[in-house]
């Protein structure tokens, strides 16, 4: 897909690199050349003057830091270089330096550093000072994000070729700072198709939209099915959403109980009425909700839905029952705690955050947290749907095991409701007919957008979750 920059694992670029040297005929020397070059010019950007203290190990990693420290010292800095293993390591060495680069460990690390990198790991950090790390922070995997042990903490990565997975995927990206990608001299045509891919702003471009003769039927009719007592804002922000996303015709599906709470949706939105248990609802509105789906074209199930037995009981049934694009949000994916979801015929899209990940896979949400893709990938492959692992790096995985990543980078997102209006934004695209996998990105990177324009006149911490409603169509325009 056009709108997706690969990333290739740790693996796969040794396959490139192989290829480039093997096939290509480029010597390994030039490649470390060109990637210690750049890492340099990363250096100067990064910290301009000042001593560089260049901590180095062994391998190719070690090798890119010996040929920035040889370019920073022919641009007239003043540079220590520390090696790892050839020598005790002083970590009083480190003092004084303006800028520390992490040469210590490359892509092909796993697991958690050992004596006695993990020491020379936590002197850098101890250091206090901004840290350039070399293709991907010391301590962390490069394929998957994960950090099991001592991991460095960089300003900037300067990465070669193209970027890792783990660069983007927490808990890596938060050590990964700013990620700069070098380009050295590979060409395109390498013998691998990562599995992992970063969302361009591309994936914007060619969505269906409205033309002269549109209806509001052919524009897309979304149903949010959901909502309870006390819980009647989400199913409204879904709607909101997805009006503002563009179906042209929006519908609530909600207990009758809950009427008058209903009064706050948009004027724009239909209300159905379906029959309930003290704002409550049950298997017994599963007929009737059914039928509300019959002329939609996708549908929102969960918003709001609460998690009473007799609610969840609704949510399994309307699930497996359902024949039309369904996304499961909220509550809807809590039905499922502990079971797998069973498989549906028609396009399916579960949007869970760690925590609800978490109870259908029955672990504790710092086990997703701390294996994120692992678990997107693990229920994607046992539902059968399309996972948005939501957060500042939502993961989009499909159950063959490729994986979509937002850059993120939208903390105003982090407030109560935005998950809402991603599950009304997925729903308004399948409606308008995106295919399933490109309306799953594309709702993700405008639902980043929309959450960074949102910030502009209130700052990250004043957003809420209408705001960024608000922002939705400056932000699907790109």
């Amino acid at each position: 897909m056009s709108w997706l920059e690969p990333l290739p694992d740790a693996e796969q670029q040794r396959v490139i690199d192989r290829w480039a040297i093997e096939e290509l005929g480029i010597a390994s020397e030039t490649l470390m050349e060109r990637a210690g070059s750049g890492l340099a010019d990363v250096v100067a950007r990064c910290v301009p003057s000042g001593r560089v203290a260049v901590v180095c190990g062994k391998g190719n990693n070690g090798g890119d830091g010996l040929v920035a420290a040889r370019c920073l010292r022919e641009a007239g800095r003043t540079v220590d270089v520390l090696r790892a293993f050839d020598e005790p390591f002083e970590p009083g060495r480190l003092a004084g330096a303006a800028v520390i680069v992490d040469a210590l460990l490359g892509t092909g690390f796993t697991g958690a550093p050992r004596e006695p990198l993990d020491a020379i790991i936590e002197a850098i950090g101890a250091a206090g000072v901004p840290v350039v790390a070399a293709d991907v922070p010391s301590g962390v995997n490069a394929s998957t994000g994960e950090i099991e042990g001592a991991a460095v903490r960089a300003t900037a990565t300067a990465t070669f070729h193209a970027a890792k997975p783990g660069l983007w995927i927490h808990p890596g990206k938060a050590h990964a700072g700013a990620v700069e990608v070098i380009d050295i001299g590979i060409p395109p045509g390498a013998p691998v198709e990562p599995s992992a891919a970063l969302i361009d702003p591309s994936v914007l471009l060619g969505l269906p939209g409205r033309a002269a003769e549109s209806s509001k039927f052919s524009s897309g009719t979304a149903v949010v099915v959901g909502g309870s007592r006390g819980m009647t804002g989400a199913p409204v922000m879904a709607a909101h959403a997805a009006m503002r996303a563009g179906a042209g015709y929006v519908i609530i599906a909600t207990g009758a109980a809950n009427e008058a709470s209903f009064a706050i949706r948009p004027v724009e939105s239909m209300l159905r009425l379906l029959p309930d248990h003290e704002g409550s609802l049950t298997r017994w509105a599963v007929p009737q909700a059914l039928e509300a789906l019959t002329r939609a074209d996708a549908a929102v199930l969960g918003s709001g839905l609460g998690r009473s037995e007799g609610a969840a009981g609704f949510a399994r049934d309307v699930y497996a029952q359902a024949e039309l694009p369904l996304v499961l949000d909220a509550d809807g994916i809590n039905a499922f705690a502990g079971e797998t979801p069973p498989r549906r015929s028609a396009p399916t899209v579960l949007t869970p955050h760690a925590g609800e990940l978490g109870r259908l896979l029955g672990l504790e949400s710092s086990e997703v947290a701390t294996h994120r893709l692992a678990c997107a990938r693990r229920a994607a492959a046992a539902t059968g749907a399309i996972v948005v692992l939501k957060g500042d790096d939502t993961l989009i995985a499909t159950p063959d095991g490729r994986v979509m990543i937002s850059p993120g980078g939208a903390p105003a997102l982090a407030t109560a409701g935005t998950g809402d209006v991603l599950g009304g934004v997925i729903a308004a695209l399948l409606a308008r007919g995106a295919e399933p996998e490109h309306a799953a990105a594309a709702a993700v990177l405008a639902h980043v957008h929309a959450g960074r324009l949102a910030a502009e006149p209130h700052g990250p911490d004043g957003v809420i979750a209408t705001d960024v409603i608000a922002a939705l169509r400056q932000a699907l325009a790109g």
